[in-house]
């Protein structure tokens, strides 16, 4: 994201580095059942209206709000909650509705709010609620540029609404140029670790740059997320038949079974999934967007529920145990950043509007799996 992509930590060095194997299995941590549906949303009512409760303030719609609030409306959907309908809607009318910077804007960040304005439309269909993202979309759909997603959180931010504006005007040309723009994050940039199914945050990190401490590979764990995560929304809003869905499907799959081996025995996963040393311990955010995305993955039957519920259950009990407060506080969240060594020191004080965010969404998807 533009404002935090000029720092430079460590030090390049001249060989690649070799990536962490995930495919070798490893000790599998103990089986951790996942809670009946009823205990789920409770907790995902209690971390929902804890942040509520403390922030009448409903804030920008910068990205970082806007995926709070994306997960908001999923705790909305779980629930049929009113109180988390009327907040979201507050907050999208406090904004007119509109693209942070403009519609004139390409930068991903800005589009991320139009995912929650979709979520507001469908419930309540208005046409002005789409008037500037669909605007600002459409001047992107027009151009012949695609360089414009540098960053892998920018497929979290801005596949969604692509493939939601494009379903909702019935037009390809959407789908047409979220690939195009996948595809220059994911290959010409080179982002994407075949050899893994993980993913470098932006270049500064490909083989060759910055290390690890170790001199292993950086592969931050919330940028993963947010690949993971975008993935989940994308696939959720296009239809089946949709010529690129299957290599969206397929790169699910790869990061979701990459996961699996480099699990933490407390459910977490470290910042940095290259280097299990590298500033260690529990962290939510990457955590909670992992969880949504292999919940997602086990219900589609992308991966095989006999081996990854129980993942996705250690992820959401290892939260709950450690990560909720007990009047729904959330921490171990990694605050804004983009890199492990961001934000630090991650503890249980931290918390962060996005970190909310994803464990609501992490919630509600799992809640489907519960019994």
């Amino acid at each position: 994201m533009k404002r935090r992509h000029f720092l430079s930590l460590g030090t390049a060095v001249l060989a690649a580095p070799a990536l962490p194997s995930v495919t070798a299995s490893a000790a599998t941590p103990p089986s951790d059942p996942l809670p009946g549906r009823a205990q789920i949303v409770t907790l995902v009512r209690r971390v929902a209206d804890q942040w509520i409760a403390t922030h009448p303030q409903s804030g920008d719609n910068g990205w970082a709000r806007a995926t709070f609030f994306s997960g908001l409306m999923a705790a909305y959907r779980l629930t049929g909650e009113r109180r988390y309908l009327d907040y979201t809607r507050s907050w999208a009318e406090r904004h007119a509705y509109g693209i942070r910077e403009g519609v004139a804007t390409r930068h991903a960040d800005n589009h991320n709010a139009i995912q929650v304005y979709l979520d507001l439309h469908e419930l309540e269909p208005s046409a002005n609620k789409l008037t500037a993202a669909t605007e600002t979309l459409r001047r992107m759909v027009a151009s012949s540029k695609i360089d414009d997603w540098w960053w892998d959180d920018a497929l979290h931010m801005a596949m969604p609404p692509f493939a939601r504006i494009g379903r909702l005007r019935r037009d390809p040309a959407y789908w047409t140029k979220l690939h195009q723009l996948y595809r220059d994050t994911k290959l010409r940039r080179g982002l994407y670790v075949a050899s893994s199914g993980l993913w470098y945050r932006d270049d500064r990190f490909l083989p060759g740059k910055i290390v690890s401490p170790n001199g292993k590979p950086v592969l931050w764990s919330r940028g993963n997320g947010w690949v993971a995560a975008g993935h989940v929304k994308t696939l959720k809003a296009l239809p089946a038949d949709q010529p690129n869905v299957a290599e969206y499907r397929s790169t699910l799959t790869q990061l979701v079974t990459a996961l699996r081996p480099i699990q933490r025995p407390d459910g977490f996963w470290n910042v940095n999934l290259g280097d299990p040393q590298h500033l260690p311990g529990p962290e939510t955010s990457g955590t909670a967007f992992f969880a949504y995305a292999t919940a997602y993955a086990v219900k589609a039957g992308l991966v095989p529920a006999v081996t990854h519920l129980p993942m996705a259950a250690r992820a959401w009990n290892g939260m709950a145990q450690t990560a909720v407060h007990p009047d729904g506080f959330l921490g171990y969240v990694q605050k804004v950043g983009d890199r492990p060594e961001s934000s630090q020191p991650v503890n249980y004080q931290s918390t962060a509007d996005f970190g909310v965010g994803a464990f609501l969404l992490a919630g509600s998807e799992l809640a489907g799996l519960a019994g």
